[in-house]
């Protein structure tokens, strides 16, 4: 059994409880963490604590420095780290080898960063002699790292990245369900000379020690990566403590496809990052609007090439021309996409593909990639989000009615268009209402820029340097009596 990352230590949990970690491909155990409690999260917590004076003094590139070394000593664990993430979350090999290198260069981008926190110097008004002022950085304190079951290494790096090379200590909340990964991580950090205490792994329940970590008094920074209404719970509790806080949440993505288009690349792109992780992705498009001069062209294409997708254990290869899908995480989620579709088909919505878990002998909680046509705009594919390989389309007649459908959402995470109009392009980036919008591309998380959603989908924002200031905090100097 693993063990928590506590001080520098591993320890059970303080009942002695355990969790199993499942494999969602074929149900098996493939390990199993301790079951954390408040008491754990109380000592977790006051080691990082204890560490952060030290850490915050210590030198720039010295932090730095130890994030390069973990990274490399990442690499070099990277088969065992890749085969723990296929098995206790479910994606398949190739998926899993692409979230490590995004995981290690998100690292190393804030390595490089470590050295770059800038502030400002003010003249000052003479009235009490020449004088000025500073405005310095300084690390917020202790870091709360909340991160989600499908994405466990790249959002656990836009967490524990910036909060390290700032000169802050992080507690490490990973999802119940996929805890192994971390663990790996927090151990090659502390093999790398991370002092004891400032990275640390507590593993449980969200139910059970959630609240304790988030509500801690001696938390002054909390990140979040999950869903809408846990973030919501987040919320609640850091509001009235006034800690600092990001949340990014749950999205429903708007896709538009003009008729000027490479419609090949647009549809192909579109099932890449609708299918991608079997679409558990917060940022992936969900809901295509199309124009209608091109929209049988478009559904060709994806009905083309969305049969090529094959449900399947992430680490077989599928015999070529197939592309592996891995299951969803969970059978609850599986449940919830099957109601969602046929929610959709007794609205009157057309499935043209899949719609259904595969005929399979074997467990796992797998779904046929889905194309679901024209669901009315109250169906829950539409309202709701999608976590799962679901893509509604729709046919719309103009730029006005596809910017009007895509915001009519409570969701504004991103947003894409294809269409080389300029005229076009300058319309969905300055009236969609989402945090980021891609043009001619597939909806990706770039490290070096500020991702993060607005409305349900969140507030403030991960990535880029922007990110990094969100955990640092401004204190003004003033010098005078130089003269």
């Amino acid at each position: 059994m693993a063990e928590m990352l506590i001080g520098g230590e591993w320890h059970a949990a303080t009942g002695g409880k355990t969790l199993d970690v499942i494999d969602p491909a074929n149900e098996e155990t493939v390990g199993s963490v301790p079951s954390g409690s408040p008491d754990d999260v109380d000592r977790a917590v006051a080691a990082a604590a204890a560490a952060f004076p030290g850490w915050a003094k210590t030198d720039a590139e010295q932090r730095a420095e130890i994030v390069r070394t973990a990274c490399e000593r990442i690499g070099d664990a990277s088969e065992r780290i890749v085969d723990t993430l296929v098995h206790e979350q479910g994606k398949p090999t190739a998926e899993a080898r692409g979230e490590l290198q995004h995981f290690i260069h998100g690292l190393r981008y804030y390595a490089e960063l470590a050295t770059k926190l800038q502030g400002a110097y003010q003249p000052l008004p003479s009235t009490l002699g020449e004088s000025y002022g500073l405005v310095i950085r300084r690390p917020v304190g202790v870091v709360a790292a909340i991160v989600p079951s499908n994405y466990p290494l790249t959002l656990m790096g836009t967490k524990v990245g910036p909060a390290l090379v700032a000169g802050n200590t992080v507690v490490v909340k990973p999802a119940s369900t996929t805890p192994l990964t971390a663990l790996i991580v927090g151990e090659l950090f502390q093999e790398a000379g991370l002092p004891p205490g400032v990275l640390n792994v507590v593993t449980g329940r969200g139910a059970a020690i959630g609240d304790a970590l988030v509500g801690h008094p001696q938390v002054r920074r909390v990140a979040f990566t999950g869903e809408t209404e846990t973030g919501r719970r987040v919320m609640e509790i850091a509001g009235p403590q006034l800690k600092r806080a990001t949340l990014e949440l749950g999205g429903s993505d708007p896709v538009i496809i003009c008729p000027d288009a490479d419609l090949i690349r647009a549809a192909k792109a579109v099932l890449i990052g609708r299918l991608w992780n079997a679409g558990q992705s917060c940022l992936a498009g969900k809901r295509v609007y199309v124009f209608a001069e091109v929209y049988d062209r478009v559904l060709e294409q994806l009905l083309a090439q969305i049969e090529r997708y094959e449900p399947g254990e992430g680490w077989l290869k599928p015999e070529k021309p197939k592309i592996r899908i891995g299951p969803v995480h969970t059978v609850h989620q599986r449940e919830t996409l099957l109601a969602q579709v046929e929610d959709s088909r007794a609205r009157g919505a057309e499935i043209l593909f899949g719609g259904t878990a595969p005929e399979r002998s074997c467990k796992g909680y797998f779904m046929v990639p889905t194309l679901v046509a024209e669901a009315p705009d109250d169906a829950r594919v539409v309202t709701e989000e999608t976590f799962g390989p679901v893509l509604p389309i729709f046919k719309v007649a103009d730029m006005d009615e596809a910017i009007a459908r895509a915001n009519n959402t409570r969701y504004g995470l991103g947003s894409s268009v294809w269409t080389h109009d300029s005229r076009l392009i300058h319309r969905a980036a300055h009236e969609l209402d989402t945090g980021m919008t891609w043009v001619n591309q597939i909806h990706y998380g770039y490290d070096e820029l500020p991702f993060g959603g607005v409305k349900d989908s969140g507030i403030g924002r991960e990535h880029g340097s922007e990110g990094l200031n969100h955990y640092t905090e401004l204190k003004s100097v003033v010098v005078g009596g130089l003269s």
